[in-house]
């Protein structure tokens, strides 16, 4: 297994913090000023990296209105047809090296997902550090193999793949060489449902695949993505708008700035949260372990006199003899003077 990958200059995986993507998709609502707005908030919210998507309307689907290409399905986007939907939400490729460059003169890193191989071509041009195969195109072998050729990093998202989607997606980088693979949680509704997004795969996926796993979530609020990191989620993935109030093809359940802060700060505690397996006590722990439990003498105490549950009792702070002795003190005499508030000692207990 592959346990850190490399995208530009950080590492995703083993030991990492979370690489965490803002995915623009159509936000920039075609306005070229609004994308540069949208990178700059990403990284005021402390995201690594953003996302784009690499296609035209003519390089995903057909200009055709028939009943196949009708979106009809229960979406948000129902009532128009899929070429004037992609016309509307595709990135102009013109202003992708420059998006790229802005991202990474902000420090952070910037891919895309091709969507055909014409857009893989154009990316690599732009020497982008990572491929990311879109839910849609996981079996798109041919595109797949393609982009695993290139020997950099493949992130699939598996929002429509059935088991054997995911098995055929991975076997195809792996015979292209390509062991750089990340898969990412994901369920295709827009917005997913809570109840349909079923976290426990991502590290039942990391155990069959033996992929670095992630999670692609385009459900509401961020207690989804904090929770996945919580599973072992090495890279999170969620759309950022500047305001969802503007619209466009996936505001609606995309992130605002404020939130998207959020919930980075929120993953960034959990990743301190989640620490190591050990059951040593840190400095602070072994200090309020004094404000435990201990055995007290609560009445004055003659020496010669036994202890009872009458003249001792378990009681805070910890300063005397442990509890788990209390049994064993019972019907012991004492060897000395013993005032009520003072902390059993052995030294007191005559144990002949």
């Amino acid at each position: 297994m592959t346990d850190k990958i490399k995208i530009g200059s950080r590492y995703v995986g083993a030991g990492e913090k979370t690489f965490i993507v803002a995915e623009m998709s159509a936000n920039h609502l075609q306005d070229y000023e609004r994308a540069e707005k949208i990178i700059y908030a990403a990284k005021e919210a402390g995201a690594d990296a953003i996302k784009l998507q690499t296609y035209t309307a003519d390089t995903i689907t057909l200009d055709c209105d028939n009943e196949y290409f009708q979106i009809t399905q229960g979406t948000i986007w129902d009532g128009t047809t899929c070429h004037k939907l992609f016309s509307e939400a595709y990135t102009p490729w013109e202003w992708q090296p420059k998006l790229m460059k802005l991202a990474n003169e902000l420090g952070m890193e910037c891919f895309s997902s091709p969507f055909d191989p014409t857009a893989v071509d154009f990316m690599e041009e732009m020497k982008m550090p990572a491929y990311k195969v879109a839910s849609f195109e996981i079996r798109d072998i041919p595109l797949i193999r393609k982009i695993a050729r290139l020997g950099k990093p493949v992130i699939m998202a598996t929002g429509i793949a059935y088991l054997e989607d995911i098995e055929r997606a991975v076997k195809a980088c792996r015979e292209e060489g390509n062991e750089q693979i990340i898969l990412l949680k994901c369920v295709s509704t827009y917005p997913t449902p809570y109840e349909d997004i079923n976290l426990r795969v991502i590290p039942n996926m990391a155990e069959v695949f033996g992929c670095i796993t992630g999670l692609s979530d385009h459900s509401m609020g961020s207690a989804v993505a904090v929770a996945g990191v919580a599973l072992g989620a090495g890279m999170v993935e969620k759309h950022l708008t500047l305001s969802r109030a503007d619209g466009g093809p996936d505001g609606a359940f995309s992130m605002e700035p404020a939130e998207f802060k959020q919930m980075v700060d929120d993953i960034r505690i959990v990743e301190k949260a989640l620490g190591k397996v050990t059951y040593e006590l840190t400095a602070r722990q072994e200090k309020s372990r004094e404000e435990g439990r201990s055995l007290f003498a609560v009445k004055d105490i003659k020496a010669g006199e036994a202890f009872t549950c009458e003249n001792v009792r378990s009681i805070r702070p910890a300063f005397g003899i442990a509890p788990v002795y209390y049994d064993e003190i019972l019907g012991k005499k004492s060897r000395a003077d013993i005032k009520r508030g003072t902390p059993l000692d052995w030294k007191y207990v005559d144990l002949g």
